[in-house]
């Protein structure tokens, strides 16, 4: 993190904990490292165990199951700390996934799976890397998802298609979304639909599940699949909270989930400005720093400021999670957008600082652009997020 960054956000103790402690196990890998990842299409396993050895993808895991029993708050550093390291909005997504996805296990899942593998996964000895929810026909309205799941005897049948799930290769278990009860059988679209944990080594024995890598461009230390659920037979118990309402399963906790990804844009934000700055202080030209200029230099200011806006926002929401859903998802939805315009601006006016080298993949910030571009399209797209407002702020008549 840029200095007056971390004087512009006042710190609790735990926080300040956090970000000490975090960081001293990014400050292990560099931009080297990263950079190396990225080209290979290559998952960052040191780095992904190495945080795992310390008890950081059980950061939310309460203690009782062996988890650090900590907050939005506190994820909230921890994400924004291994964007900002060198590691990128990429590199946060390396872990985001294991982080959040035991969310819906600790809210509802039975007592077998909170006692048998909350604490594995507090210790990193199981990885929950993976979910599975997007669908081709469906996209964003994850309501439309056509995956089924039938129940036979103590077993439920899962058969269907889904589209960008990520990690599935590198996860021991997946959360898996489908349908218990046809949209056309149900008074409200978003009932229906039930989560599932699933054994992925016994999916795979089984012949239950059929991958196709998809090539992309972004986000490349993370690897995203067309999966193929094929006869796929889990127990009964496998099942997570109540048959046809895991849509609201999700939900619980979900705009807490997009305030730490709106930490981890800020975080690329604030590397993207770092490294362009450091360039406009060393790069000369006509005999003198190109930072001199006005406009190298005022492009980077601007976008710093509004990075730090944007932190500010974060910060501000994920210490008040505690209000209502409507106003922390008016919360989270302004972040996002706001976060997500904020880092793609500074990216850009790292990589415009480099001229030509910005392109080059040894100065990093072309990658930085890459995802910049990326975080305005995930979770949702920026349209999305401004719907929200629209609807739920400002009292426009819903347009979807």
């Amino acid at each position: 993190m840029l200095p007056f960054s971390e004087r512009a956000i006042e710190f609790t103790d735990r926080q300040r904990r956090v970000h000490e402690a975090v960081g001293e196990i990014c400050a292990e890998f560099d931009r080297e490292y990263w950079r190396e990842r990225d080209a290979a299409g290559e998952y960052p396993h040191a780095f992904v165990e190495a945080l795992a050895e310390e008890g950081w993808l059980g950061v939310l895991v309460p203690e009782e199951y062996g988890g650090k029993g900590l907050d939005t708050a506190e994820a909230v550093v921890m994400m924004e700390t291994i964007a900002a390291s060198g590691a990128g909005f990429s590199g946060a997504q390396t872990i985001h996934a294991a982080v959040y996805n035991s969310a819906p296990l600790v809210a509802h899942g039975n007592d077998a799976m909170k006692e048998e593998l909350l604490p594995r996964v507090a210790s990193g000895d199981a990885w929950i890397q993976c979910f599975s929810l997007t669908e081709p026909k469906a996209g964003s309205e994850s309501t439309a998802i056509e995956t089924r799941a039938r129940r036979e005897g103590e077993e439920y049948v899962i058969d269907g298609e889904k589209l960008w799930t990520s990690r599935i290769d590198v996860s021991d278990y997946a959360v898996v979304a489908a349908r218990t009860t046809p949209k056309s059988d149900v008074e409200r679209k978003t009932e229906g639909i039930s989560l599932f944990l699933v054994d992925l080594e016994r999916a795979f024995d089984a012949g239950s599940i059929h991958l196709e890598e998809i090539e992309k461009t972004a986000s490349n230390v993370v690897s995203s699949f067309r999966v193929r659920y094929d006869g796929l037979r889990v127990p009964a118990d496998a099942l997570i909270g109540e048959e046809d309402r895991g849509f609201y399963h999700v939900l619980d906790g979900l705009n807490e989930e997009r305030l730490v990804i709106t930490a981890e844009c800020t975080g690329l934000g604030e590397l993207a400005i770092e490294r362009g700055a450091a360039y406009a202080g060393e790069r000369e030209v006509f005999g003198r720093f190109i930072g001199s200029n006005q406009a190298v230099q005022h492009p980077l200011a601007a976008a710093y400021a509004r990075v730090q806006a944007a932190r500010q926002l974060v910060y501000a929401a994920a210490g008040r999670t505690d209000d209502d859903p409507k106003t922390i998802g008016t919360w989270a939805n302004v972040a996002k957008y706001l976060a997500s315009e904020a880092c793609f601006e500074a990216a850009d006016a790292a990589v415009q600082t480099h001229g030509g080298r910005g392109v080059a993949r040894e100065y990093d910030v072309e990658r930085y652009f890459r995802e910049a571009r990326l975080t305005r399209l995930v979770p949702i797209t920026q349209e999305l997020a401004l719907n929200y407002v629209g609807e739920n702020v400002l009292g426009l008549p819903r347009s979807f």
